[in-house]
């Protein structure tokens, strides 16, 4: 890799990382209703455990970890005799961030926490969820669920402002009698959530949510769409060879643009690593089919319009394949051990099986 090309990578790099921005999200609840059992359930990094706690009013802490694009602005509990004082200081909070300049401040989503054991809605609950429904989407979380009996559709009933109700237990749960309860709700939360979240932070979500791979495939199979047809764009172009030094900056941007989406913690060494495993390397190939393509562009007449018209073809159908197969190892790689991140050496292995296979079934 010459300095050009490492230089490149550094710039798509962090134009990817700035382009995924980063998702806020307030979660509010009583005590002991299991806030931070959800969030780690849901969450990359046990946020709720490790995540850096900075204090924002008496009764709220917002939490972040360094390489999540993620921050959480808990309630820290929410009781008859103090809701409120915490509904007000968190409106305060909320009002603030809402006209904010900085739109990383702004918060996109609300989760109420209450717990199905209780089997009511206190006033405090509906007080705050009527109040952050008029600054936000909210979804009233419905924790340790076992037996519904009504309850979900008394919950819609008593809060009216929620977009949804969803039943959730984060974890497995086990009787006195050996009855297993499996976790349940979890993806079906963050489907709720992703659809409710703006569309500039939908790849932040993503990223940071560990339960759902195929929200990550969603959000990448719209990456590599979009590359392929800036691709197929610049291979059009009637300049002999202009399309070759401009594709790859378009390849190198989807990958890291795909890296962050599935919550990579991303580094230039490893995304060179993962162009360079790429059959012998994502700039060689591209090299091939613009030198045919421009040479055809050369030729009088008819030349020029075949010429834009192979190219064309042929970047965007390049460009598919490699995105679409990286797609297809990180989903893989994260099913087959979910939770848990697959090392870069894991990941540039698999991601160069991938395209031989795919080299040898053309």
């Amino acid at each position: 890799m010459d300095f050009h090309f490492a230089d490149e990578v550094r710039r798509q790099l962090e134009e990817a990382l700035q382009k995924r921005g980063r998702v806020n999200i307030v979660v509010a609840g009583r005590s002991g209703v299991g806030k931070s059992t959800l969030v780690n359930a849901v969450f990359q990094g046990d946020l709720a455990e490790t995540g850096q706690g900075r204090p924002v009013t008496q009764s709220a802490r917002e939490y972040s970890k360094e390489g999540l694009p993620l921050t959480i602005l808990d309630t820290r509990g929410l009781e008859m005799e103090q809701y409120a004082e915490t509904t007000r200081q968190l409106e305060n909070e909320v009002r603030a961030r809402s006209m904010d300049p900085d739109a990383k401040r702004h918060l996109h989503v609300a989760w109420v926490c209450i717990s199905e054991d209780s089997r009511r809605v206190e006033q405090g609950e509906s007080a705050i969820a009527e109040m952050l429904s008029r600054y936000m989407p909210v979804v009233v979380v419905i924790t340790k669920s076992r037996s519904d009996r009504g309850f979900r559709e008394e919950v819609l009933r008593l809060i009216p402002s929620a977009r949804n109700a969803m039943r959730v237990r984060a974890l497995r749960e086990e009787d006195d009698e050996g009855h297993v309860l499996e976790p349940r709700g979890l993806k079906e939360l963050v489907d709720v959530t992703m659809e409710l979240v703006p569309e500039a932070q939908r790849n932040a979500f993503a990223a940071a949510q560990k339960v759902s791979v195929e929200q990550k495939k969603n959000r990448a199979h719209l990456a590599v769409g979009s590359a392929a047809t800036l691709a197929a764009a610049v291979g059009a172009s009637p300049i002999p060879f202009s399309d070759a030094a401009l594709i790859v900056p378009v390849q190198i941007g989807m990958l890291a643009t795909i890296s962050t989406i599935f919550g990579l913690p991303l580094s230039q060494a490893f995304l060179t690593t993962l162009i360079s495993s790429a059959g012998g390397g994502l700039a060689a190939t591209l090299a091939g089919q613009t030198i045919v393509s421009g040479l055809l562009k050369m030729l009088p007449g008819v030349g020029t319009v075949a010429g834009a018209a192979i190219s064309a073809t042929t970047a965007a159908t390049i460009t598919t394949i490699f995105g679409e197969g990286y797609i297809t190892v990180l989903s893989k790689l994260f099913m087959r051990n979910p939770g848990v991140l697959p090392s870069e050496e894991e990941i540039a292995s698999a991601f160069r099986e991938e395209l031989h296979g795919r080299k040898s079934a053309a």
